[in-house]
């Protein structure tokens, strides 16, 4: 049987922009009833996203995920706290890392693989004003070299 391709449901555009990523993990989240059938309606929002490890587990906080309308009861807080689940190595690195380095644990997005919720998790450092318009600068550079290019290569 061939392998299904995970299903993006959220991503979170601003964060390439804000952080510089170093690393990424795939980790599941604990959903109730209601907020898994949110999420596969594309009910999510990872905008102020972060997590944090704390006691030895991993926890997603402030990602938006609106209620369920047609759930009867048992709707939680839409930014409720959720646990994620990852292996104990995974976290005792992430623990390390980020304390002494000063990294944090931002999402990058929320998808569906093999019918479970899971989110990208980065491990990435916050941009200061000046960094984002430096990046911003080369990449308009970088595509302008691009396009130079290809025409002259006839294709422009």
């Amino acid at each position: 049987m061939a392998e299904q391709k995970p299903k993006t449901i959220a991503v979170n555009r601003k964060a390439r922009h804000d952080y510089q990523v170093f690393e990424t993990f795939e980790a599941g989240i604990v959903l109730t009833g209601g907020e898994i059938k949110s999420v596969r309606n594309g009910r999510v929002q990872l905008r102020d996203g972060y997590a944090i490890i704390q006691n030895g587990e991993a926890w997603l906080e402030n990602v938006h995920i609106s209620p369920y309308e047609q759930a009867a009861r048992d709707n939680p807080s839409p930014i409720r706290r959720r646990k994620l689940l990852l292996h104990r190595r995974e976290i005792n690195r992430l623990i390390g890392k980020t304390q002494e380095k000063g990294l944090t644990l931002i999402p990058m997005e929320v998808y569906l693989s093999r019918g479970r919720a899971k989110v990208k998790l980065a491990l990435a450092r916050g941009r200061r004003q000046y960094d984002k318009r430096r990046a911003i600068a080369e990449r308009e550079m970088r595509l302008e070299v691009e396009r130079a290019r290809k025409k002259s290569l006839g294709f422009g």
